[in-house]
């Protein structure tokens, strides 16, 4: 099991915990980015970066990512590849998405996309990573890999 990370968005707080997991358990991290990014020392963590393009990294975790892998990402359509390719993935905020359920948050999405595009103002964004959202995303973590990792 590898654990592919969605670098360019996500939150430094989440990168960090993902770290630590790392190297208590051994599994290997792998930030795909397409700029530089500043990782630790730690020999189970290394970085992917990738030329500047719309979905550039996206399509290259799906084409790294094999059955049971763990993708940590916030995009939606990518967490559908992903799950369609046998492995799955978990947002920051902790929600683990599965065959179960992506295709009705493919479908929530895409309303809201629809929503944006027809002029209608549809929210601004998610609201910043709190304390207790990082919790259930160590929680969610720790039980994904716990489920499924082999030593």
């Amino acid at each position: 099991m590898k654990i592919y990370v969605d670098a360019d968005a996500c939150p430094t707080v989440i990168k960090d915990i993902l770290y630590r997991v790392s190297q208590r358990t051994g599994i290997e991290v792998i930030l795909v980015a397409n700029q530089a990014l500043a990782i630790p020392r730690i020999p189970t963590v290394r970085a992917v970066q990738v030329s500047a393009g719309f979905d550039v990294a996206d399509k290259r975790i799906v084409e790294l990512v094999a059955k049971d892998d763990l993708v940590i990402t916030a995009d939606i359509p990518l967490a559908a590849e992903v799950i369609e390719k046998g492995g799955k993935a978990l947002n920051p905020r902790g929600e683990l998405y599965t065959a179960a359920n992506i295709k009705a948050r493919l479908n929530m999405r895409d309303f809201m996309d629809s929503m944006r595009n027809s002029g209608v103002q549809v929210g601004g964004g998610p609201p910043p990573l709190t304390q207790r959202d990082r919790m259930i995303f160590a929680n969610a973590l720790d039980t994904y890999i716990a489920q499924n990792h082999r030593l």
